[in-house]
């Protein structure tokens, strides 16, 4: 369990009334070992009273009246434990359809991002392209401007010749 459901669970429990508390108490009572060791006690007893003089009609009269209260009790603490999980498990529902809801979001959310990501995977494979394409033509252009050098100074070198032969001559 949780944090925020044991907040609610003990939110829940602190909001209950004295007799919803006391409900609860006695049905979780009446579950445990105490309670086989008290009704084992009570049956020895009742049977008992036969050697302080109670017949067996009445020492029966006298436990199937107690057996039949306590039935009676029994089922209404039966049926309020019905209805307090009844309750507790359509709470849960409630938490399970809002917890559905936003798996939904989150799919829906992740689907979108999905789609980015390929979007955005494109973008980069247009850019690495262009990148590629910018580069091969700036390659080619410095060769060119290599080569344009290299006539102009193949050019220059030739004046140059020409330049000393008008000087000597």
């Amino acid at each position: 369990m949780d944090k925020e459901s044991t907040n609610v669970s003990i939110a829940k429990t602190l909001n209950d009334s004295p007799q919803e508390r006391l409900a609860r108490s006695a049905t979780n009572h009446i579950g445990s070992l105490g309670s086989l060791i008290l009704h084992t006690i009570f049956f020895i007893a009742i049977f008992s009273l036969q050697w302080i003089g109670f017949t067996f009609d009445k020492i029966m009269l006298i436990l199937t009246t107690a057996v039949s209260l306590e039935a009676i009790y029994l089922s209404i603490f039966i049926q309020m434990t019905v209805n307090r999980q009844t309750r507790q498990i359509e709470e849960v529902s409630d938490d399970i359809d809002d917890i559905q809801e936003n798996v939904e979001e989150i799919q829906e959310d992740a689907k979108e991002l999905s789609e980015d990501v390929e979007i955005i995977k494109e973008n980069v494979e247009d850019l690495s392209e262009e990148i590629e394409k910018d580069d091969k033509e700036d390659e080619a252009e410095h060769l060119a401007d290599q080569e344009k050098i290299h006539r102009i100074e193949h050019r220059l070198e030739e004046l140059l010749t020409e330049i000393k032969e008008l000087k000597r001559g």
